[in-house]
């Protein structure tokens, strides 16, 4: 049973900085691309940034491009997200997912559908 548990979420002001975390358990996670995601109130799920296993070429959502930067540590099987001058527009709940199934291509790391176990998620709000 794969488990991602995200932690870090919080209340932060407009221009100021989280860390979100994304501990994996329960398999093997050798080759396994991972992603997160971010869904805010009334609106669909929407993509923001997706790292390979070696962790070369991670892909981003325009709308956090230079601001955002995912990365991982294998070791520890855990991926972050660290997020700066973050907007109001950023808030949302935080998912973190992993794709075990197919082979990875960056350029289709923005599907959802791709990733096969998500987390719970973790609340992420930025005042104005």
């Amino acid at each position: 049973q794969v488990q991602l548990v995200e932690s870090g979420g919080g209340l932060v002001q407009a221009g100021g900085s989280l860390r979100l975390s994304c501990a994996a358990s329960g398999r093997t996670f050798g080759g396994v691309a991972m992603g997160w995601f971010r869904q805010a109130p009334g609106k669909e799920r929407e993509f923001v940034a997706a790292i390979s296993w070696s962790g070369v070429s991670p892909t981003y959502a325009d709308s956090v491009k230079g601001r955002f930067t995912i990365s991982r540590d294998n070791a520890k099987n855990t991926v972050y997200l660290q997020m700066n001058s973050l907007k109001p527009e950023d808030t949302a709940v935080y998912y973190c997912a992993a794709k075990f199934s197919g082979r990875y291509y960056a350029s289709q790391s923005w599907a959802s559908y791709g990733y096969d176990y998500w987390g719970q998620g973790t609340q992420v709000i930025v005042s104005s």
